[in-house]
């Protein structure tokens, strides 16, 4: 069978585990336990960026992760856009492949090409997830108005650097998601703590500690 070859058990088996996370999705809900905030918990030390200035790799992971929406959603929709994405590109190569060279290439010798294709798609995915997931079609309210917000850390921890994953509800009940990192040197925040936004960064907030 042509998704059970061995050329292709890296593509289908990321379209196998996209399908578990959707079964198990569904099966925490019902139980009132959502599977991001399963996460959160689960990976409470988790850092985006290794603990180096916002230059050279860091500065770069970072604008990578801003330009595919991560922060804006999250990151459990941006994995399972990744999972389908890299799935189905990678199957269609090997199709192509099967259907000029007659055989399937191997595995890793396509991994990374179709890795590279696979992230433009994923923030077209996400941009069109976004609308659905945080109502960013009908929110009232932009960016330019994040300054001044309190939010709270929901993913990883964040210092100079190395945002963490942080939420805050509007006064229209859309959830937006943002990247943040302290606005002084030395501060940490940790999963759970509240935060007020008070720089916008690139594709990140610098914040400060909430006095509440």
């Amino acid at each position: 069978m042509f998704l059970l070859q061995d050329s292709n058990q890296l593509f289908t088996g990321a379209l196998i585990l996209m399908l578990l996370i959707a079964v198990l999705e569904g099966v925490m809900t019902l139980i009132g336990v959502g599977l991001s905030d399963f996460l959160d918990n689960l990976l409470p030390d988790f850092d985006l960026n290794t603990d180096v200035p916002d230059t050279g790799l860091s500065g770069g992971l970072t604008k990578l992760l801003g330009w595919l929406r991560f922060g804006e959603i999250p990151a459990l929709i941006l994995l399972v856009a990744f999972l389908v994405t890299f799935g189905v590109a990678g199957l269609l190569f090997q199709m192509f492949a099967e259907a000029f060279f007659g055989s399937l290439l191997p595995s890793g010798l396509i991994a990374i090409p179709v890795f590279f294709v696979t992230l433009p798609l994923v923030r077209v995915l996400g941009n069109i997830m976004r609308k659905f997931a945080v109502g960013d079609e009908t929110e009232a309210i932009g960016r330019d108005t994040f300054v001044g917000r309190m939010a709270t850390i929901t993913l990883g921890e964040a210092t100079t650097g190395s945002p963490a994953e942080a939420r805050f509800s509007d006064e229209f009940g859309t959830t937006h998601y943002v990247m943040v990192e302290p606005y002084d040197e030395g501060e940490k925040y940790s999963q759970g703590q509240q935060v007020v936004l008070v720089e916008e960064y690139g594709a990140s907030f610098r914040v400060i500690a909430s006095a509440s």
